[in-house]
């Protein structure tokens, strides 16, 4: 029998279709972007992202011509589907047909109609872009018919998406839902690969997240707006010295009350804030926020000499403090103008100042609480933020983060569902590290997630009976952190745990499966840095199968640090012709996206150096795999180049430390530096806290079959290698050790 295609229109169809949307555009705002770039006529092959059951209607919207869809055979089991099949004219395809829906796609192509095909498969369940499936290339070259790559944002957590692990039954929103269409320039067909089809969708991708409206607002009036609306809602639990249970209302109270003594008394523009994580953090960061002004959270356990060029950089002369904090970082350059918090809460009124805020809450409409602040609501690209980074390899830089990086940023990982609003989060980062600032800090409040604090990430002890006494559920934190747990908590203690996450270094395996094993808990690796406030890509649990359509998809791959984040896009380049890379290839991690900060604080040769044409340069080696994981094997700054070949640092110390069996090891007992040397360039120190002789490293090394030439010839034995408060390696302290053991320079 002759293959013919499903008739396109008829009466009933096209009221249907004016029925469907009709009810779209009721229920979401939908802009589009370039539509001119698909032909006025002739065959096309449109390939977009999958995130909802009505991504047909809403592309359909978008395009300017009638579309046929390829969409799966098997929904037509059902009733519902299986009339839109065929009232659209849709092309049936499946793994058992996948031939005769091809040849059907050919036609429509030929004869001159634009088909639309979602190259991923199935709906998206983890809300990132899947594993782009082959097929889709064949049929542009066929027909010899342009591809055209589209992207659908702002669909996700619609009922019509996975968000929340569930479609449908989840409380539909109450406002149109904004959605963006991005279409992209034409891909003649001899150039359309899966690589260059996803490389392109990622570019759409940033391109449409730019376009929220929410990035425009002002992160202070977000907080205010989203505290407001339930104030009594248990927001923080502060476990500084006693447990001190914080509602959503007195938090508020506090920072409103607070802000307005703030704007009366500090002149500056920024504010600098020295407290550990807790409801002071809390209240402190959204007051100054509130006031108009920029906090500063600083890096207390940083120099002196540091702390001074971060405080004459953001020009910070009053700080919000403890008096508490005062005695327990003496060394710290304190202004004159350093206030207790408490005290200074106290000295404005206190309870009595507080009060009227309280009852505001409680009484007025969400939206007044920031009118009666005076908040603005545009906050966009203003500096919200001031961060320094950690100086491991130089001095501080000033990463101004703007009110779209960090609202960005969490609406990057709202959209993962992996910390909803039910999570209990265990906060232990300090304010100053990037992911203790935005993930659970300012994403707490907006959200309105439950947060438990405990005042620094080495307090083991406190962690796991904060764990334990709260049932925290996420707990998020570097790997140096994380290790002890695993020798100081008893069976049990952390039962109430869903989610544990690690970035700001590599996560070691034996971390990984050590805690598997004991606690039955895999830990998500992350990726992130400042200028990225911080995050940018995160491995997920597997998304769960709940419908008898769906296949299994992947959320997280070992070794790896996850997909991107929805909104950014990337590029690997090579370290020394600045050419982008095959897939696969390593090479310098690039990034683009509304999270990526926009320079550095008073600093254009460091901003210039930071960025090229419009990418955000890391400094970190990476590769991407075809399902979209990206791995980091390491900094361009921790390799040497040794007789012409690039040595990389990391691979070495990860062999030191596997041959000689110091994996469960806590903290860092083994880092590799390079130094200059008069013959070959750099010759390699090893800083070690263990007793090993050159010999028996050499033999070892070798034996492992690592090559000759990145084994290290100079050994220091040291008490303690350089760590910073943030947990990453101090590789400036590193650096001086090892320059100190050569004297400068080896001949």
């Amino acid at each position: 029998m002759p293959l013919s295609l499903p008739p396109k229109r008829s009466y009933l169809p096209r009221l249907a279709e004016f029925i469907a949307a009709t009810i779209a555009r009721m229920l979401y705002r939908v802009r589009t972007f370039d539509p001119a770039h698909i032909p006025a006529q002739g065959g096309v092959l449109i390939v977009a992202n999958h995130l909802s059951y009505v991504d047909p209607v809403l592309l359909q919207l978008a395009c300017p011509r009638p579309i046929r869809f390829m969409g799966y055979k098997g929904l037509r089991v059902h009733w519902f589907f299986d009339l839109v099949f065929r009232w659209s004219g849709a092309i049936p395809v499946s793994s058992d047909s996948a031939t005769e829906g091809m040849r059907l796609a050919l036609k429509a192509l030929q004869a001159g109609e634009v088909v639309a095909v979602f190259p991923e498969g199935h709906i998206s369940r983890t809300g990132q872009l899947m594993t782009i499936k082959r097929g889709f290339e064949v049929l542009a070259r066929r027909a010899n018919v342009p591809v055209i790559p589209a992207f659908i944002d702002g669909i996700w957590g619609s009922v019509f998406s996975f968000a929340g692990n569930t479609y449908l039954w989840k409380s539909p929103r109450l406002m149109p839902t904004h959605v963006f269409v991005a279409i992209g320039k034409p891909i003649p067909p001899a150039e359309a690969d899966p690589a260059h089809l996803r490389k392109a969708m990622l570019d759409l991708g940033a391109e449409a997240f730019e376009q929220r409206p929410v990035l425009r607002r002002h992160l202070g009036r977000e907080c205010v707006r989203s505290l407001a609306k339930h104030p009594w809602h248990l927001q923080v639990v502060d476990r500084t010295m006693e447990r001190r249970p914080v509602r959503a209302g007195q938090l508020l109270a506090a920072a409103a009350a607070l802000s307005r003594h703030i704007r009366r008394h500090v002149p500056e523009h920024r504010v600098g804030i020295v407290l550990p994580p807790g409801a002071g953090a809390f209240i402190a960061n959204l007051a100054v926020s509130c006031a108009g002004k920029v906090p500063v959270n600083l890096n207390f356990t940083a120099g002196r000499a540091a702390l001074e060029t971060s405080m004459r950089i953001g020009g910070v002369k009053t700080v919000i403090s403890a008096d508490a904090m005062k005695a327990k970082v003496p060394n710290f350059p304190w202004p004159e103008r350093t206030w207790d918090l408490r005290k200074e809460i106290e000295a404005m009124g206190g309870k009595k100042a507080i009060l009227p805020w309280l009852i505001a809450a409680w009484v007025l409409p969400n939206q007044f609480i920031p009118m009666l602040l005076g908040i603005p609501q545009v906050g966009d690209r203003a500096e919200a933020g001031l961060l320094f980074t950690s100086g491991s390899s130089g001095e501080p830089k000033g990463v101004a983060l703007s009110h779209r990086n960090i609202l960005a940023n969490c609406s990057q990982v709202s959209s993962l569902s992996i910390l909803p609003q039910s999570a209990s989060l265990l906060a232990c980062l300090p304010v100053f590290h990037s992911f203790g600032f935005t993930i659970t800090l300012w994403y707490p409040m907006i959200r309105g997630c439950h947060v438990v604090t405990v005042p620094s990430p080495l307090d083991t002890r406190k962690i796991i009976d904060a764990i334990r006494d709260e049932e925290a559920t996420v707990l998020i934190g570097a790997p140096t952190f994380v290790r002890p747990i695993l020798r100081k908590a008893k069976p049990g203690e952390l039962k109430s745990l869903e989610l544990v996450v690690t970035g700001a270094e590599k996560l070691p395996d034996d971390l990984y499966q050590a805690f598997l094993e004991q606690f039955h808990l895999e830990i998500m690796q992350g990726y992130g840095l400042t200028e990225t406030t911080p995050a940018s890509n995160i491995n997920q649990p597997h998304p769960p199968v709940t419908t008898f359509t769906a296949e299994p998809q992947v959320g997280k791959k070992a070794g790896s640090v996850g997909r991107l984040l929805p909104g950014m896009t990337v590029r690997i380049v090579h370290p020394e012709t600045g050419e982008e890379v095959p897939l696969g290839d390593q090479g310098i991690v690039w990034f683009r996206g509304a999270n990526v900060f926009g320079g550095y604080l008073n600093d254009e040769e460091k901003t210039r150096g930071a960025f090229q044409d419009g990418w955000f340069v890391t400094g970190d080696l990476g590769r991407l795999d075809e399902e979209g994981f990206l791995f980091i094997e390491g900094r361009l700054s921790r390799f040497s180049k040794i007789g012409g070949e690039m040595v990389p640092h990391g691979t070495i110390e990860q062999r030191i430390v596997e041959v000689f069996g110091w994996e469960g090891e806590e903290g860092y007992c083994a880092v590799v530096m390079g130094v200059p040397d008069l013959t070959k360039g750099e010759a390699l120190v090893l800083l070690t806290t263990k007793e090993v002789s050159g010999e028996q490293l050499r033999e070892k090394l070798l034996a492992d079959g690592l090559p000759g030439l990145w084994i290290p010839k100079i050994i220091r034995r040291v008490d303690s290698i350089p760590v910073l408060g943030t947990g990453k390696l101090d590789l400036k302290g590193c650096r001086e050790a090892a320059m100190e053991a050569t004297g400068g320079t080896c001949t």
